[in-house]
């Protein structure tokens, strides 16, 4: 069965900007296109849709949400395969389930509802805390698209771990799709026993723990490199917190990908801070992908 590429919709134009994304997305992919609504977000009756006639009922108001999507996907690419699915359920368990069987998981960053202006939505949370598959949520200015971004990189965070070698071969396979160059991050730091060492002068050898960061970094992108050889890859070590140098370097990506390095909290599972941080402030979209425990 082929996967298709689901796509959260609920008639916010940051929600069409998402279909826009996705057409895009899916197109690269050569997959369909799945549309999802779930019923429970068309309460925020403060904020109504623009263009819909009168006061629609639920049901009316979801056939045009998920019509309009459509059409805006099929006129972004005529050949795309789209189907939908309206859902009588809160967002985040109909998008989970649809997750189950997608290849990715696509949600704006925000919704209709006032509170969505001034923080990241929770839907976007939740699914990313917990979705199966990659989930790519549409912060910073994308542009609409995801064919050929502006900044033509894709960014990665590569962290110590092994699990790394998920978001690491989904970077590589986004940046083959776009014909852009991967950039791979590490960060390190030195422990906080340590005295800063003075800067060095051209040819003096590397810090130890600049080697080993170098070291592992490359050991992380070996398999992956191997893969994809077409991939033009730049490889940087860079000391400091890890959320600050993946903004930075969101700044200058058309995707940043990470891990979803999750942890068990009093609501369930949560996102790590790391990811959690750049899912509020990256000035780009931002794939977290599950890694393997």
């Amino acid at each position: 069965m082929e996967l298709p590429l689901v796509v959260g919709v609920d008639g916010s134009d940051h929600s069409l900007r998402a279909v826009d994304w996705a057409a895009d997305e899916a197109a690269l992919r050569q997959v369909p296109l799945r549309l999802v609504y779930a019923a429970s977000w068309e309460n925020d009756s403060d904020t109504p849709l623009a263009h819909v006639p009168g006061k629609a009922s639920a049901n009316e108001l979801a056939d045009f949400v998920v019509d309009t999507a459509a059409q805006r996907a099929q006129r972004r690419e005529e050949n795309l395969k789209v189907s939908f699915q309206i859902s009588h359920e809160d967002p985040v368990p109909a998008l989970l389930r649809e997750g189950h069987n997608a290849l990715a998981l696509v949600v704006a960053s925000r919704g209709r509802s006032r509170l969505a202006e001034l923080l990241l939505g929770s839907v976007s949370l939740g699914v990313a805390a917990r979705a199966d598959c990659p989930v790519i949520v549409l912060r910073g200015s994308h542009d609409n698209q995801a064919k050929a971004g502006t900044r033509q990189r894709v960014v990665v965070g590569v962290g110590e771990r092994p699990q790394s070698t998920a978001a690491v071969r989904f970077a590589f396979d986004e940046a083959e799709r776009r014909h852009v160059v991967l950039e791979a991050v590490h960060v390190w730091r030195r422990s906080l026993y340590e005295t800063p060492v003075p800067a060095r002068q051209p040819g003096d050898p590397a810090t130890s723990h600049e080697q080993r960061a170098a070291d592992s970094l490359a050991a992380a992108l070996r398999d992956a490199v191997s893969d994809r050889p077409a991939v033009a890859v730049l490889e940087h070590v860079v000391e400091g917190a890890a959320h600050l140098v993946l903004l930075d370097a969101s700044a200058r990506a058309d995707l940043l990908v990470v891990g979803a390095q999750r942890r068990r909290g009093p609501y369930g599972l949560q996102l790590g801070r790391v990811a959690h941080m750049l899912l509020h402030h990256s000035a780009c979209p931002v794939a977290v992908v599950p890694q393997a425990t």
